[in-house]
């Protein structure tokens, strides 16, 4: 029996419709929750994602304005222009588009957005309360994707045995976390671990984060697990793909994303929700 195929679009499509009904909330009262892009430039992949950040946002109600620099502006310009947006009530979320110049200071630009505008999760502020629980901040939107899969998908993760793989501030750590707040058993894991597949075969589902293809074969699988591979790849045929060799697992697994269409089409929905949340958030301050 093959894999059931956890797809990111319905999870995204019932994201999208809870907040139609709050940003229609918002807006009766007065308040339009808008998102405020900082992009310096125009790589090819921010635009992408910039264009897929405004359809996301029409879908749900946000409005997205977009703050355009040259490449080589200072950071003090930089985190000028940064404070001008924590101070305009008018944004309730601030997204910056990384990886910066190498001339920027990219931990200063971090940490100079204000927590209740972090909708992506970046400043330190944001990423402990992810840790201590504090509401300053938001998690990362990726980190929250998963978490948001797996509840949609009626996946139960309490008492569970989760390996995390990979150990970065914007999902491997965070996910983490997430998961041992919902009472998870969570083991760690990286490229460097001793009996990854030992860790994996034994576990109930697999978070696969490492960031290189081929991670997880069918020799680190059992029947009946949930594998939510989150890691963005190309193949030498420039074909995208994740860290789970996909064909193998779906004839293993009980549950698997697939790359595209899993984690990724959930994310952009995340930062939607936070956008939300802190628009939320300013009529009651």
């Amino acid at each position: 029996m093959m894999a059931k195929i956890l797809k990111g679009k319905d999870v995204a499509d019932s994201l999208n419709k809870n907040l139609i009904t709050r940003t229609e909330i918002l807006r009766s009262r007065g308040v339009v929750p808008t998102l405020g892009i900082i992009r310096l430039g125009e790589r090819a992949d921010d635009m992408a994602y910039e264009r897929g950040a405004v359809k996301r946002a029409e879908v749900t109600g946000v409005d997205v304005r977009v703050f355009s620099y040259p490449e080589d502006i200072s950071g003090e310009d930089l985190l000028l222009e940064i404070d001008k947006l924590n101070e305009d009530k008018r944004i309730h979320g601030i997204l910056v588009f990384r990886p910066l110049p190498s001339h920027i200071d990219d931990e200063k630009i971090r940490n100079s957005i204000a927590p209740e505008k972090d909708v992506d999760g970046i400043s330190d502020v944001s990423q402990v309360g992810v840790y201590t629980g504090d509401a300053k901040g938001y998690p990362p939107c990726t980190a929250e994707a998963c978490m948001e899969l797996l509840k949609f998908y009626g996946i139960e993760v309490k008492g569970k045995k989760v390996a995390v793989i990979g150990r970065s501030q914007v999902i491997g750590k965070p996910v983490a976390m997430m998961l041992i707040k919902s009472d998870a058993t969570v083991t760690v894991c990286h490229t460097k671990t001793l009996d990854l597949k030992g860790i994996c075969k034994n576990s109930d589902i697999i978070i696969a984060s490492a960031g290189h293809i081929g991670t997880v074969t069918r020799e680190h699988l059992s029947p009946g697990q949930i594998v939510i591979d989150v890691a963005i790849n190309f193949n030498d045929e420039n074909k995208m793909v994740g860290d789970v060799e996909f064909e193998e697992a779906e004839k293993i697994v009980a549950g698997i994303t697939p790359v595209p269409g899993g984690v990724g089409a959930v994310t952009t929905g995340i930062l939607m929700k936070h956008c939300v949340e802190a628009a939320e958030k300013s009529l009651v301050e």
